[in-house]
């Protein structure tokens, strides 16, 4: 593990092997943060969050509570989490924090936005600048504001080219890995 010497990581906070902290870094005491994950300069981890194995997080990115993101996930250059529906300074809503899950490797693009009560699927793709306020599909891309559906991602990283709906079967040119379109489900299948 590495952590810069400008970094904050208070006493409790769980770091896993291999890991890096970088720059200007804060790490709240009740954070659990797994093995080869990295946090980028100006990072903010609070106290309930659960951060997976080999998880990238990018510049300027506050992870606050109730949030969790499983094994693998990509967080882009100051992408906002939210944990609160209906924010007022002058109203106390700390009770009322929704949790927010992130599915193993999922991307989240630069300066997008995850409102706070949604799951995002797996291998699901945020486009930059994206506005996420439902529930991601499964490798979904997801791009505009509010994020709406505009394909299909393979697990490398490529657009699928498949329709968004309707029946489908799709084999990744870089990895020769098979996907089944099944109405709005998409699955890999497994290897021969």
């Amino acid at each position: 593990m590495s952590i810069h010497p400008s970094a904050i990581v208070d006493e409790g906070a769980t770091i896993g092997e291999g890991s890096r902290v970088w720059h200007f870094v804060h790490v709240c005491a009740g954070a659990h943060i797994g093995k080869g994950v990295s946090l980028g300069q100006n990072v903010f981890v609070g106290n309930k969050v659960e951060i997976g194995d080999r998880c990238k997080i990018q510049n300027n990115v506050s992870i606050y509570d109730n949030v969790t993101l499983e094994e693998g996930v990509f967080c882009g250059p100051s992408m906002v989490f939210t944990n609160v529906h209906n924010p007022r300074a002058l109203v106390e809503r700390k009770s009322e924090f929704r949790n927010t899950l992130v599915r193993r490797g999922a991307t989240l693009g630069a300066n997008c936005t995850v409102v706070c009560g949604v799951t995002i699927g797996e291998f699901a793709f945020v486009g930059a600048g994206a506005v996420v306020t439902r529930d991601v599909p499964a490798y979904a891309l997801m791009v505009g504001v509010p994020a709406r559906q505009k394909g299909w991602m393979s697990e490398h990283g490529e657009q699928i080219p498949l329709p968004l709906d309707g029946n489908g079967s799709f084999t990744c040119p870089h990895t020769g890995s098979h996907y089944r379109l099944n109405g709005r489900q998409m699955s890999r299948e497994p290897s021969p």
